[in-house]
Protein backbone atom coordinates (compact mmCIF):
# COMPACT_ATOMS: atom_id res chain seq x y z
CA UNK A 1 0.00 0.00 0.00
CA UNK A 2 1.19 3.78 -0.54
CA UNK A 3 1.92 5.88 2.33
CA UNK A 4 0.82 9.05 0.51
CA UNK A 5 -1.62 10.49 2.07
CA UNK A 6 -2.13 13.85 0.72
CA UNK A 7 -5.23 12.43 -2.02
CA UNK A 8 -7.17 10.93 1.18
CA UNK A 9 -10.21 12.55 2.84
CA UNK A 10 -9.86 14.47 6.60
CA UNK A 11 -11.93 12.13 8.64
CA UNK A 12 -14.62 14.23 10.86
CA UNK A 13 -16.18 12.46 13.82
CA UNK A 14 -19.48 13.50 14.84
CA UNK A 15 -22.08 15.90 12.58
CA UNK A 16 -22.55 18.23 15.16
CA UNK A 17 -21.75 21.74 15.93
CA UNK A 18 -17.68 21.45 16.08
CA UNK A 19 -17.61 18.31 13.71
CA UNK A 20 -19.87 20.82 10.81
CA UNK A 21 -17.68 23.91 11.58
CA UNK A 22 -14.65 21.65 10.91
CA UNK A 23 -15.99 20.04 7.95
CA UNK A 24 -16.64 23.57 6.58
CA UNK A 25 -13.35 24.84 7.56
CA UNK A 26 -11.76 22.31 5.38
CA UNK A 27 -13.85 22.10 2.61
CA UNK A 28 -12.87 26.20 2.31
CA UNK A 29 -8.96 25.12 2.75
CA UNK A 30 -9.46 22.76 -0.19
CA UNK A 31 -9.19 19.29 1.34
CA UNK A 32 -11.54 16.81 1.05
CA UNK A 33 -13.27 15.32 4.17
CA UNK A 34 -15.86 12.86 5.48
CA UNK A 35 -17.70 13.39 8.29
CA UNK A 36 -18.97 10.07 9.99
CA UNK A 37 -22.41 10.85 11.96
CA UNK A 38 -23.62 8.00 14.03
CA UNK A 39 -27.15 9.17 14.01
CA UNK A 40 -29.19 9.36 11.10
CA UNK A 41 -29.50 13.26 10.27
CA UNK A 42 -26.91 15.78 11.73
CA UNK A 43 -26.58 17.17 15.29
CA UNK A 44 -28.41 14.01 16.36
CA UNK A 45 -27.48 14.43 20.20
CA UNK A 46 -28.28 18.29 20.03
CA UNK A 47 -31.72 16.99 18.82
CA UNK A 48 -31.96 14.55 21.99
CA UNK A 49 -32.01 17.64 23.95
CA UNK A 50 -33.59 20.27 21.27
CA UNK A 51 -36.30 21.16 24.11
CA UNK A 52 -33.72 22.80 26.12
CA UNK A 53 -33.30 26.08 25.28
CA UNK A 54 -29.51 27.54 24.70
CA UNK A 55 -28.29 30.41 27.29
CA UNK A 56 -25.97 31.79 23.91
CA UNK A 57 -28.01 33.74 21.54
CA UNK A 58 -27.70 32.90 17.18
CA UNK A 59 -24.82 35.08 17.07
CA UNK A 60 -22.66 32.94 19.37
CA UNK A 61 -23.61 29.87 17.81
CA UNK A 62 -23.04 30.09 14.11
CA UNK A 63 -19.56 29.69 12.03
CA UNK A 64 -18.16 32.01 9.95
CA UNK A 65 -16.63 29.70 7.48
CA UNK A 66 -20.66 27.63 7.49
CA UNK A 67 -22.22 30.78 6.98
CA UNK A 68 -20.52 31.31 4.08
CA UNK A 69 -21.09 27.90 2.46
CA UNK A 70 -24.83 28.40 3.51
CA UNK A 71 -25.18 31.87 1.70
CA UNK A 72 -25.36 30.65 -2.07
CA UNK A 73 -28.13 28.74 -1.01
CA UNK A 74 -30.38 31.61 0.42
CA UNK A 75 -30.04 30.46 4.37
CA UNK A 76 -30.63 33.67 6.65
CA UNK A 77 -29.51 33.88 10.26
CA UNK A 78 -32.11 33.74 12.32
CA UNK A 79 -32.11 37.17 14.36
CA UNK A 80 -28.83 37.33 16.47
CA UNK A 81 -30.28 38.51 19.77
CA UNK A 82 -32.73 35.62 19.82
CA UNK A 83 -32.25 32.42 22.05
CA UNK A 84 -32.93 29.52 20.45
CA UNK A 85 -33.87 25.42 21.35
CA UNK A 86 -31.86 22.66 20.58
CA UNK A 87 -34.23 22.08 18.27
CA UNK A 88 -34.46 25.15 16.50
CA UNK A 89 -30.60 25.26 16.14
CA UNK A 90 -30.50 21.76 15.11
CA UNK A 91 -33.30 22.82 12.04
CA UNK A 92 -32.61 25.83 11.05
CA UNK A 93 -28.49 26.36 11.21
CA UNK A 94 -26.77 22.64 11.26
CA UNK A 95 -29.43 20.36 9.35
CA UNK A 96 -29.34 22.77 6.42
CA UNK A 97 -25.36 23.10 6.79
CA UNK A 98 -24.87 19.23 7.00
CA UNK A 99 -27.05 19.44 3.53
CA UNK A 100 -24.41 22.18 2.04
CA UNK A 101 -21.69 19.18 2.52
CA UNK A 102 -23.62 16.53 0.70
CA UNK A 103 -22.59 13.60 0.96
CA UNK A 104 -19.56 14.72 2.42
CA UNK A 105 -21.38 13.56 5.26
CA UNK A 106 -22.33 10.08 6.17
CA UNK A 107 -25.26 9.27 8.49
CA UNK A 108 -25.75 5.79 10.20
CA UNK A 109 -22.02 5.33 11.07
CA UNK A 110 -20.83 4.76 14.55
CA UNK A 111 -17.34 4.97 14.48
CA UNK A 112 -15.87 1.88 16.27
CA UNK A 113 -11.95 2.12 15.99
CA UNK A 114 -9.42 4.28 14.98
CA UNK A 115 -5.68 3.47 14.02
CA UNK A 116 -2.83 3.46 11.30
CA UNK A 117 -2.64 1.12 8.35
CA UNK A 118 -0.48 -2.14 9.83
CA UNK A 119 0.48 -0.26 12.83
CA UNK A 120 -1.38 -0.95 16.81
CA UNK A 121 -0.22 1.80 18.97
CA UNK A 122 3.02 0.11 20.07
CA UNK A 123 4.57 0.47 16.46
CA UNK A 124 7.21 3.34 16.07
CA UNK A 125 8.36 2.13 12.43
CA UNK A 126 6.88 5.11 9.73
CA UNK A 127 4.05 5.83 12.00
CA UNK A 128 3.48 8.83 10.58
CA UNK A 129 3.66 8.33 7.25
CA UNK A 130 0.92 5.67 7.31
CA UNK A 131 -2.79 6.86 6.46
CA UNK A 132 -5.46 6.39 9.62
CA UNK A 133 -8.04 3.51 9.78
CA UNK A 134 -11.07 4.53 10.89
CA UNK A 135 -13.95 1.60 11.00
CA UNK A 136 -17.36 2.10 11.62
CA UNK A 137 -20.90 0.04 11.45
CA UNK A 138 -23.98 0.65 9.85
CA UNK A 139 -27.38 -0.11 11.28
CA UNK A 140 -27.43 -3.07 9.27
CA UNK A 141 -24.35 -4.36 11.05
CA UNK A 142 -22.19 -3.83 8.44
CA UNK A 143 -18.58 -3.34 9.29
CA UNK A 144 -16.93 -0.63 7.30
CA UNK A 145 -12.97 0.86 6.92
CA UNK A 146 -11.95 4.31 5.51
CA UNK A 147 -8.10 5.68 5.14
CA UNK A 148 -7.66 9.10 6.13
CA UNK A 149 -4.72 11.84 5.81
CA UNK A 150 -5.76 13.01 9.54
CA UNK A 151 -8.83 12.44 12.24
CA UNK A 152 -10.67 14.78 14.03
CA UNK A 153 -12.87 13.83 17.10
CA UNK A 154 -15.65 15.98 17.38
CA UNK A 155 -17.84 13.38 18.89
CA UNK A 156 -18.48 15.28 21.93
CA UNK A 157 -19.49 13.93 25.31
CA UNK A 158 -23.14 12.99 25.29
CA UNK A 159 -23.51 9.49 25.32
CA UNK A 160 -21.31 9.12 28.43
CA UNK A 161 -23.62 10.78 31.07
CA UNK A 162 -21.84 10.68 34.93
CA UNK A 163 -23.55 8.30 37.60
CA UNK A 164 -24.56 9.62 40.61
CA UNK A 165 -21.85 8.00 43.02
CA UNK A 166 -19.64 10.75 44.02
CA UNK A 167 -16.70 8.38 43.48
CA UNK A 168 -17.55 8.69 40.06
CA UNK A 169 -18.50 4.77 39.94
CA UNK A 170 -22.59 4.18 40.05
CA UNK A 171 -24.02 4.06 43.43
CA UNK A 172 -24.67 0.85 44.36
CA UNK A 173 -27.93 0.25 43.47
CA UNK A 174 -28.08 2.82 40.85
CA UNK A 175 -28.48 0.15 37.88
CA UNK A 176 -31.03 -1.84 39.72
CA UNK A 177 -33.12 1.58 39.79
CA UNK A 178 -32.42 2.39 36.19
CA UNK A 179 -36.10 2.32 34.84
CA UNK A 180 -36.54 5.29 37.64
CA UNK A 181 -33.07 7.51 37.15
CA UNK A 182 -32.83 10.15 33.97
CA UNK A 183 -29.55 11.42 33.12
CA UNK A 184 -31.19 13.91 30.92
CA UNK A 185 -33.06 17.65 31.51
CA UNK A 186 -36.84 16.25 31.50
CA UNK A 187 -39.44 17.33 28.40
CA UNK A 188 -42.09 18.36 30.40
CA UNK A 189 -43.60 18.80 26.89
CA UNK A 190 -44.12 15.12 26.66
CA UNK A 191 -46.96 14.01 28.19
CA UNK A 192 -45.40 10.69 29.02
CA UNK A 193 -42.80 12.44 30.43
CA UNK A 194 -44.90 14.83 32.01
CA UNK A 195 -47.30 12.45 33.94
CA UNK A 196 -43.81 10.67 35.06
CA UNK A 197 -42.94 14.01 37.52
CA UNK A 198 -46.37 15.40 37.93
CA UNK A 199 -47.43 15.03 41.76
CA UNK A 200 -44.36 12.87 42.05
CA UNK A 201 -41.14 14.04 44.61
CA UNK A 202 -37.96 14.13 42.35
CA UNK A 203 -34.21 14.16 43.34
CA UNK A 204 -31.97 16.53 40.91
CA UNK A 205 -28.77 15.94 41.41
CA UNK A 206 -25.84 18.27 40.56
CA UNK A 207 -25.05 22.04 40.95
CA UNK A 208 -24.44 22.94 36.84
CA UNK A 209 -26.60 24.40 34.29
CA UNK A 210 -28.72 20.97 33.77
CA UNK A 211 -29.42 20.64 37.46
CA UNK A 212 -30.87 24.13 37.46
CA UNK A 213 -32.58 23.94 33.97
CA UNK A 214 -34.12 20.87 35.40
CA UNK A 215 -35.47 22.59 38.65
CA UNK A 216 -37.09 25.38 36.81
CA UNK A 217 -38.82 22.95 34.97
CA UNK A 218 -40.01 21.20 38.06
CA UNK A 219 -41.15 24.75 39.50
CA UNK A 220 -43.25 25.03 36.39
CA UNK A 221 -44.90 21.83 36.74
CA UNK A 222 -45.29 22.17 40.58
CA UNK A 223 -47.64 25.28 39.89
CA UNK A 224 -50.34 22.72 37.82
CA UNK A 225 -49.41 19.82 39.55
CA UNK A 226 -50.10 19.66 43.29
CA UNK A 227 -47.76 17.51 45.39
CA UNK A 228 -44.61 17.86 42.87
CA UNK A 229 -41.82 18.75 44.54
CA UNK A 230 -37.77 18.16 43.62
CA UNK A 231 -35.39 17.61 46.18
CA UNK A 232 -31.63 19.06 45.08
CA UNK A 233 -28.51 17.28 46.13
CA UNK A 234 -25.47 19.35 46.38
CA UNK A 235 -22.11 17.83 47.19
CA UNK A 236 -21.36 21.63 48.14
CA UNK A 237 -23.14 24.21 49.99
CA UNK A 238 -25.13 27.38 49.58
CA UNK A 239 -23.03 30.28 48.51
CA UNK A 240 -22.96 33.71 46.39
CA UNK A 241 -21.75 31.20 43.64
CA UNK A 242 -24.21 28.48 43.96
CA UNK A 243 -26.61 29.74 41.48
CA UNK A 244 -24.48 31.05 38.88
CA UNK A 245 -23.89 34.28 38.13
CA UNK A 246 -27.08 35.93 38.00
CA UNK A 247 -27.19 39.29 36.50
CA UNK A 248 -23.88 39.32 36.40
CA UNK A 249 -23.10 36.78 33.64
CA UNK A 250 -22.22 37.84 30.58
CA UNK A 251 -24.34 35.46 29.00
CA UNK A 252 -27.95 36.75 31.01
CA UNK A 253 -29.45 33.55 29.69
CA UNK A 254 -26.84 31.59 31.47
CA UNK A 255 -27.09 34.01 34.60
CA UNK A 256 -31.16 33.70 34.63
CA UNK A 257 -31.16 29.89 34.74
CA UNK A 258 -29.68 30.11 38.38
CA UNK A 259 -32.15 32.76 39.21
CA UNK A 260 -34.69 30.67 37.83
CA UNK A 261 -33.48 27.43 40.24
CA UNK A 262 -33.30 30.04 43.20
CA UNK A 263 -36.81 30.68 42.65
CA UNK A 264 -37.58 27.06 42.78
CA UNK A 265 -36.59 26.73 45.85
CA UNK A 266 -37.90 30.56 47.20
CA UNK A 267 -41.21 28.91 46.08
CA UNK A 268 -41.43 26.47 48.35
CA UNK A 269 -41.06 23.56 45.24
CA UNK A 270 -37.76 22.72 46.00
CA UNK A 271 -35.31 21.86 49.33
CA UNK A 272 -31.55 22.16 48.76
CA UNK A 273 -29.65 19.30 50.51
CA UNK A 274 -25.89 20.77 50.94
CA UNK A 275 -22.65 18.51 51.82
CA UNK A 276 -24.57 15.11 50.39
CA UNK A 277 -22.17 12.79 48.66
CA UNK A 278 -24.55 9.89 47.25
CA UNK A 279 -22.82 6.84 47.71
CA UNK A 280 -26.22 4.27 47.23
CA UNK A 281 -29.44 4.38 45.69
CA UNK A 282 -31.85 1.66 48.40
CA UNK A 283 -35.35 1.03 48.06
CA UNK A 284 -37.66 2.75 50.47
CA UNK A 285 -40.80 2.17 52.09
CA UNK A 286 -44.06 2.13 49.72
CA UNK A 287 -41.67 1.71 46.25
CA UNK A 288 -39.70 5.38 47.01
CA UNK A 289 -35.82 5.29 46.31
CA UNK A 290 -33.68 6.45 49.59
CA UNK A 291 -30.65 8.36 48.56
CA UNK A 292 -27.74 7.15 51.09
CA UNK A 293 -24.59 9.17 51.92
CA UNK A 294 -20.83 8.22 52.14
CA UNK A 295 -21.31 9.25 55.69
CA UNK A 296 -24.29 6.60 55.75
CA UNK A 297 -26.76 9.63 55.96
CA UNK A 298 -30.22 8.47 54.60
CA UNK A 299 -32.72 10.66 52.47
CA UNK A 300 -36.30 11.21 52.55
CA UNK A 301 -37.81 8.45 49.80
CA UNK A 302 -38.34 10.12 46.63
CA UNK A 303 -39.96 8.67 43.23
CA UNK A 304 -37.70 9.51 40.68
CA UNK A 305 -34.28 10.93 40.35
CA UNK A 306 -32.45 12.86 37.61
CA UNK A 307 -28.43 12.74 37.76
CA UNK A 308 -27.10 15.92 36.20
CA UNK A 309 -23.61 15.74 37.24
CA UNK A 310 -21.57 15.92 33.84
CA UNK A 311 -20.13 14.09 31.00
CA UNK A 312 -17.50 12.40 30.10
CA UNK A 313 -15.77 11.54 26.67
CA UNK A 314 -15.82 8.02 25.16
CA UNK A 315 -12.21 6.75 24.64
CA UNK A 316 -13.01 3.18 23.86
CA UNK A 317 -12.60 3.51 20.06
CA UNK A 318 -9.30 5.38 20.56
CA UNK A 319 -7.43 2.45 22.33
CA UNK A 320 -4.92 2.24 19.27
CA UNK A 321 -4.42 5.92 19.09
CA UNK A 322 -1.85 7.76 21.03
CA UNK A 323 -3.17 10.10 23.34
CA UNK A 324 -1.95 12.02 26.06
CA UNK A 325 -4.87 13.50 28.29
CA UNK A 326 -4.57 14.68 31.86
CA UNK A 327 -4.95 12.53 34.48
CA UNK A 328 -8.20 14.72 35.99
CA UNK A 329 -9.98 16.00 33.02
CA UNK A 330 -8.96 13.75 29.91
CA UNK A 331 -8.51 16.97 27.98
CA UNK A 332 -4.99 17.71 26.16
CA UNK A 333 -2.70 18.56 29.27
CA UNK A 334 -2.12 22.11 27.80
CA UNK A 335 -5.73 22.99 27.30
CA UNK A 336 -6.75 21.18 31.12
CA UNK A 337 -4.59 23.62 33.09
CA UNK A 338 -6.90 26.65 31.71
CA UNK A 339 -10.05 25.01 32.18
CA UNK A 340 -9.51 22.87 35.57
CA UNK A 341 -11.92 23.39 38.09
CA UNK A 342 -10.10 22.83 40.85
CA UNK A 343 -7.89 25.23 39.93
CA UNK A 344 -9.73 28.58 38.86
CA UNK A 345 -13.13 29.80 37.49
CA UNK A 346 -13.94 28.75 34.57
CA UNK A 347 -14.14 32.01 32.65
CA UNK A 348 -10.48 32.39 31.90
CA UNK A 349 -9.94 29.90 29.11
CA UNK A 350 -6.67 32.00 27.23
CA UNK A 351 -6.83 31.51 23.22
CA UNK A 352 -5.61 27.77 22.34
CA UNK A 353 -6.33 26.32 18.98
CA UNK A 354 -4.18 23.38 17.47
CA UNK A 355 -1.19 23.01 19.12
CA UNK A 356 -2.82 23.19 22.87
CA UNK A 357 -5.43 19.97 21.04
CA UNK A 358 -2.75 18.40 19.67
CA UNK A 359 -1.24 14.70 20.52
CA UNK A 360 1.46 12.12 20.37
CA UNK A 361 -0.64 10.70 17.18
CA UNK A 362 0.00 13.68 13.99
CA UNK A 363 -2.55 14.25 12.33
CA UNK A 364 -4.99 13.39 14.94
CA UNK A 365 -7.15 15.99 16.88
CA UNK A 366 -10.01 16.67 19.31
CA UNK A 367 -12.47 19.48 19.19
CA UNK A 368 -15.59 20.28 20.47
CA UNK A 369 -16.97 19.12 23.83
CA UNK A 370 -14.79 15.88 23.63
CA UNK A 371 -12.04 18.61 23.85
CA UNK A 372 -12.71 19.33 27.70
CA UNK A 373 -12.97 16.06 28.75
CA UNK A 374 -15.10 15.79 31.81
CA UNK A 375 -15.27 19.84 32.30
CA UNK A 376 -18.48 21.17 32.20
CA UNK A 377 -17.94 24.87 30.51
CA UNK A 378 -18.26 24.44 26.80
CA UNK A 379 -19.42 27.60 24.27
CA UNK A 380 -19.66 26.80 21.29
CA UNK A 381 -17.81 29.53 19.71
CA UNK A 382 -14.67 27.61 21.57
CA UNK A 383 -15.29 24.72 19.12
CA UNK A 384 -15.39 26.77 16.07
CA UNK A 385 -12.28 28.71 16.66
CA UNK A 386 -10.54 25.41 17.03
CA UNK A 387 -12.12 23.87 14.03
CA UNK A 388 -10.40 26.60 12.01
CA UNK A 389 -7.11 26.40 13.90
CA UNK A 390 -7.01 22.60 12.73
CA UNK A 391 -8.02 23.38 9.40
CA UNK A 392 -5.45 26.04 9.04
CA UNK A 393 -2.86 23.30 10.36
CA UNK A 394 -3.34 20.69 8.30
CA UNK A 395 -3.74 22.86 5.53
CA UNK A 396 -0.32 23.66 6.05
CA UNK A 397 -1.02 27.51 6.61
CA UNK A 398 0.38 27.36 10.28
CA UNK A 399 0.75 31.59 10.32
CA UNK A 400 -3.07 31.00 10.32
CA UNK A 401 -3.77 28.01 12.41
CA UNK A 402 -1.16 29.82 15.41
CA UNK A 403 -3.67 33.51 14.95
CA UNK A 404 -5.82 32.31 17.40
CA UNK A 405 -8.09 34.84 19.27
CA UNK A 406 -10.75 33.54 21.17
CA UNK A 407 -13.00 35.69 24.27
CA UNK A 408 -15.16 34.34 26.21
CA UNK A 409 -18.10 35.72 27.90
CA UNK A 410 -17.47 35.52 32.01
CA UNK A 411 -19.25 32.64 33.53
CA UNK A 412 -21.41 32.16 36.85
CA UNK A 413 -22.30 28.37 36.25
CA UNK A 414 -18.44 26.82 37.48
CA UNK A 415 -16.98 25.98 40.71
CA UNK A 416 -14.50 28.46 42.59
CA UNK A 417 -10.68 28.40 42.89
CA UNK A 418 -9.05 25.75 43.91
CA UNK A 419 -11.60 24.38 45.97
CA UNK A 420 -14.36 23.71 43.48
CA UNK A 421 -15.75 20.21 45.27
CA UNK A 422 -14.35 21.01 48.71
CA UNK A 423 -17.48 20.67 51.08
CA UNK A 424 -15.27 22.40 53.66
CA UNK A 425 -14.31 25.08 51.54
CA UNK A 426 -14.13 29.21 53.17
CA UNK A 427 -13.47 30.22 49.71
CA UNK A 428 -14.14 30.97 45.89
CA UNK A 429 -16.12 27.90 45.85
CA UNK A 430 -18.38 28.74 48.57
CA UNK A 431 -18.67 26.76 52.40
CA UNK A 432 -20.99 24.45 53.51
CA UNK A 433 -21.90 22.78 56.53
CA UNK A 434 -19.64 19.97 57.62
CA UNK A 435 -22.74 17.41 57.41
CA UNK A 436 -25.48 17.10 55.13
CA UNK A 437 -28.18 19.53 55.95
CA UNK A 438 -31.67 20.45 54.33
CA UNK A 439 -31.54 24.44 53.56
CA UNK A 440 -34.83 25.72 52.86
CA UNK A 441 -33.80 28.92 50.33
CA UNK A 442 -36.23 31.93 51.15
CA UNK A 443 -36.61 35.76 51.58
CA UNK A 444 -35.05 36.26 55.54
CA UNK A 445 -33.46 32.97 55.45
CA UNK A 446 -29.83 32.65 56.17
CA UNK A 447 -28.86 31.30 52.98
CA UNK A 448 -31.04 33.85 51.12
CA UNK A 449 -28.42 36.14 48.43
CA UNK A 450 -28.76 38.18 45.92
CA UNK A 451 -27.50 36.32 42.33
CA UNK A 452 -25.34 38.62 41.19
CA UNK A 453 -24.78 41.24 43.60
CA UNK A 454 -21.24 42.82 43.10
CA UNK A 455 -20.58 43.29 46.92
CA UNK A 456 -21.83 39.71 47.20
CA UNK A 457 -18.69 37.76 48.66
CA UNK A 458 -18.03 34.48 46.47
CA UNK A 459 -16.95 32.49 49.65
CA UNK A 460 -20.17 33.40 51.48
CA UNK A 461 -21.13 30.43 54.03
CA UNK A 462 -24.40 29.19 54.94
CA UNK A 463 -25.74 26.89 57.72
Amino acid sequence: MTTTTSDLPVVVIGAGPAGLAAAAHLTTEGLAVLVLERGPAAADAVRQWGHVRLFSTWAELTDPAAEKLLAPTGWVRPDASAYPTGAHWAEQYLQPLADVLGETVRYGATVTGVSRVGRDRIVDADRAEQPFTVDYTTPDGREQRVLARAVIDASGTWTLPSPAGSNGLPALGERAAADRISYRVPDLADPAVRARYAGRRTAVIGSGASAFTALAALDELAEDAEGTHALWVLRRGISGSTFGGGTADQLPARGALGLAAKAAVDNGHADAVTGFRTAAIEPGDAGGLVLVGDDGTRLDPVDEVIVLTGLRPDLSFLSEIRLTLDERLQAPPALAEEIDPNQHSCGSVRPHGHRELAHPEPGFYMVGMKSYGRAPTFLAMTGYEQARSVAAALAGDIEAADRVELTLPETGVCGGSGLFDDPNAQTGGGCCTPVPQLVQIGVGSAAALQIGDADQPSGGCCS
